[in-house]
């Protein structure tokens, strides 16, 4: 069991944005994914003298470093660089210190000697008049936002897409107001972080398929749950609450029976709307799927008040039974924000999905033989690379693997080795080598589940995938782990799985 998680005290250190002027915030964390860059810019611009401090290098980090010194809009005499080391004082003579959610609190000196501290998250959410629609979860939370903002902005809404999603919110702070919904993503890390300020008290939220993740991190799942139920915690019954309907993967539900979703419905104050991938229960309201005679599906609605269920989702762009329960919590999302049933599936038709997530991107033709490849780099968890393999109806070429977060691999060694009902069989398996893959094969080993690798690299990955390619097929990118180690993160890692497969099968 993990120690009492930290509590925050109520609000934000500071009152009015006209406070910042004259400060002094030390920045935690400047990174290359654009959340530590948004936090310098947006206090700088602001008047506070800024240190911004990383254990990585200014080599490491040059990409945001030159950003930030090509602009000649930021008054650079008011930033100091602190790179490749943290020293205490920058902490303890700081008026704020905005902290990175990748930094645990507990232990931690340097933040342990902070006046106060602060999230870009919770400086948003306290001066941000707009409505908040906040989305969590294991799996599926980055594509059921990027529906959302896509739906919302279609329907005529100005909306703004912030968080996990690497976009900080403070990028876009002054352009909202209560006519601008915002839809957050938000990590079990950035919840953390808000636990106690009393400042995300989001008009609709979303708890996407719960399954095992950061284990590495909270060491066991009522610590992780724990943050996820943050989400909820402060809303009203003028709010919604939409969580799953389903069941949870065996063994992976709570320790005392049922589901996460009844467990979450339990508490949210707000009224509590579910999905399901069939027709809900009797007495519940919320969104289902529903296979149409010729194989198509739709998504339906019943919602308090209602006479009959209305149809809100129709066919879409992205492949995958899990595309299409994002999909569809965007959906009701769009209904509850006042989009009529008929136009939000009209315009839901039209989504394309978002980067590295069953993204595809590049066709390989030579010899007769046609390869279509797609990226799915942030399924970080194995029931996500199981997901993918099953996404396109057909058998697949799968290339998973990488670094183990002290997740089981038997959810994805259950799919690829045939034991649930159903499941169709991938083509062929390439694994990448890593610690999460040192776990899968021996299970693949013990079903006698032939694979390619464990590789040391995408390229050589890649060319001997290229090697081997003797028809026609749909190679598929879903590690289900994470990549740390080999990439910087997941989104560098899909973007390096792109550029490589260019190369190779140009």
């Amino acid at each position: 069991m993990n120690d009492k998680p930290f509590t925050y005290r109520p609000g934000c250190v500071f009152s009015r944005i006209e406070d910042i002027k004259n400060k002094h915030i030390t920045v935690m964390g400047l990174g290359l994914n654009g959340g530590g860059e948004a936090c310098v810019r947006f206090f700088l611009k602001h008047g506070a003298y800024v240190t911004v401090t990383d254990m990585k290098t200014a080599e490491q980090l040059k990409p945001s470093v030159d950003s930030i010194n090509s602009d000649g809009s930021l008054d650079l005499n008011h930033l100091t660089y602190r790179l490749g080391e943290h020293r205490i004082e920058d902490f303890s003579d700081a008026d704020c210190v905005i902290k990175n959610p990748g930094v645990k609190i507990a232990g931690n000196k340097f933040l342990a000697a902070a006046k106060s501290i602060e999230t870009d998250i919770s400086v948003f959410l306290h001066f941000s008049k707009a409505p908040i629609i906040a989305v969590t979860g294991s799996k599926g939370k980055s594509s059921t936002v990027s529906a959302i903002h896509y739906g919302l902005n279609k329907a005529g809404f100005t909306s703004f897409l912030g968080g996990n999603i690497t976009v900080s919110p403070l990028t876009f702070l002054e352009k909202t107001d209560t006519t601008t919904p915002v839809v957050l993503e938000l990590s079990s890390w950035q919840l953390a972080d808000l636990r106690g300020r009393q400042v995300l008290k989001p008009h609709i939220s979303v708890i996407t398929k719960i399954v095992p993740d950061h284990q590495n991190w909270y060491g066991n799942m009522e610590s992780y749950i724990a943050d996820k139920r943050l989400i909820y915690a402060d809303q009203t019954a003028a709010d919604y609450s939409i969580f799953d309907a389903g069941g949870d993967e065996p063994g992976t539900g709570p320790e005392d029976g049922g589901t996460w979703g009844d467990f979450f419905a339990a508490e949210s104050k707000a009224e509590v709307l579910c999905y399901g991938a069939g027709k809900l229960p009797a007495g519940t309201f919320g969104v289902w799927l529903e296979e149409n005679e010729d194989g198509s599906f739709c998504g339906k609605a019943l919602l308090k008040g209602m006479a009959a269920p209305e149809t809100i989702l129709k066919e879409i762009a992205v492949p995958g039974r899990h595309m299409q329960t994002n999909a569809l919590n965007a959906a009701l999302v769009m209904y509850l924000m006042g989009v009529p049933a008929e136009k939000t599936a009209q315009i839901l038709s039209g989504w394309q999905g978002t980067e590295h997530r069953l993204q595809y991107f590049h066709t390989w033709n030579a010899g007769g033989r046609t390869l279509k490849f797609y990226n799915d780099s942030c399924a970080t968890v194995p029931e996500a690379a199981a997901a993918a393999s099953q996404a396109f109806g057909k058998p697949v070429i799968l290339i998973t693997g990488g670094t183990d977060k002290e997740l089981s691999f038997e959810p994805l060694a259950q799919t690829l080795t045939l034991k649930n009902p159903g499941t169709i069989p991938v083509k062929s398996i390439y694994l990448l080598a890593g610690t999460g893959t040192d776990k899968l094969t021996p299970l693949l080993d013990k079903a006698g589940i032939k694979y390619r690798g464990p590789f040391s690299s995408l390229k050589e990955l890649l060319i001997s995938l290229k090697n081997d390619a003797e028809s026609d097929g749909i190679a598929v990118f879903s590690p289900g782990a994470t990549s740390f180690g080999m990439f910087s993160n997941e989104f560098d890692r899909g973007n390096k799985f792109m550029q490589n497969v260019k190369e190779i099968f140009n």
